[in-house]
């Protein structure tokens, strides 16, 4: 069996949630939250994740409106997407990301981690979700 190696992220104005898998492409975990800074930092900082990871795709969640449509937000989100594929050199692939943060929030509640402050948390929770989702739909 081929080993699996993808990141799941869930993009924001200052922060990046981002997930990883099992070997087996099964389980999606959070990572960590990368805080947004130029756009050569974020690359950098993701390059060593993907190097750390043996990453060799992409997938993001797109937050489309709530009747589907793509609206600012998910443009905002697909082109940084695009640019942070292009400079990686990964595959790319989008997930409606719709409602996740919500999801994140309520898990963290109910395994008592949830703070009103610690953002990244949520991020990488809902970069999970995201990952999580993709995996059970390959």
């Amino acid at each position: 069996m081929e080993r699996i190696s993808v990141l799941g992220l869930d993009i924001g104005l200052r922060r990046i949630g981002v997930a990883g898998c099992d070997g087996l492409g099964m389980l999606a975990t959070e990572l960590t939250t990368v805080i947004r800074a130029s756009f050569k930092d974020d690359v950098e900082a993701f390059r060593k994740i993907v190097a750390q990871r043996e990453a060799n795709r992409l997938i993001v969640g797109i937050p489309y409106t709530m009747n589907g449509e793509v609206g600012f937000q998910a443009k905002q989100v697909m082109k940084y997407a695009k640019r942070l594929s292009n400079a990686l050199e990964l595959p790319l692939e989008f997930v409606d990301e719709r409602l996740t943060s919500i999801e994140a929030e309520e898990q963290l509640r109910e395994a008592k981690k949830f703070s009103h402050y610690n953002k990244g948390l949520i991020d990488k929770r809902a970069a999970a979700i995201i990952l999580q989702q993709w995996l059970d739909n390959n």
